[in-house]
């Protein structure tokens, strides 16, 4: 035991005379006296800041530009009927709150009497029956076939009135 004592002990003694030691830095001293003497360089500014502006998109209730665009025709216009109406009373359904457009038809199902057409769109495939209601436009399904689903629309005529619109959506062929 005394003799790892004297062993750490000369060890410590070495070390730290090693540390000690008057070294020789004028070299050292030299090279920073010269980089002091440089002369200093210039730190360019930084860059204005320019405040994001946000962008208010304005229209979004207005056509799509990728869809065609629909022909009108003034003179054979119809107009509106007081007597045609949406139900506002009514729960709207799921299938409501997206575009027709947006619906493709992918198939039929029949149970016993019941025809059924299978939808894809909304972030799956819908299975819908005649009464049920699709699209933003009150649209509700009067018929299903084996090749299309036919829809009634109620839209506005512009002029306080509402139009019954016909709309087709038909069979996706698999390609």
């Amino acid at each position: 035991m005394i003799g790892i004592r004297a062993i750490c002990s000369v060890s410590l003694a070495l070390f730290i005379s090693g540390c000690g030691g008057g070294g020789d830095f004028s070299d050292l001293q030299s090279f920073m006296d010269q980089e002091r003497a440089r002369p200093k360089g210039a730190i360019e500014p930084l860059p204005k800041f320019q405040p994001y502006e946000a962008f208010t998109y304005s229209a979004s209730a207005m056509r799509s530009p990728f869809q065609p665009p629909i022909k009108v025709d003034l003179a054979s216009q119809k107009k509106g009927s007081k007597d045609i109406k949406p139900d506002e009373t009514r729960v709207r359904q799921f299938l409501e709150g997206f575009n027709i457009e947006t619906f493709e038809m992918v198939g039929t199902l029949a149970n016993q009497g019941a025809a059924y057409a299978l939808v894809k769109g909304a972030g799956g495939v819908h299975r819908v029956k005649v009464g049920d209601y699709l699209g933003r436009n009150h649209g509700r399904i009067v018929l299903i076939d084996e090749a299309k689903v036919d829809v009634i629309e109620i839209v506005p005529d512009g002029e306080g009135g509402w139009l019954e619109r016909p709309r087709s959506i038909s069979l996706k062929e698999r390609s």
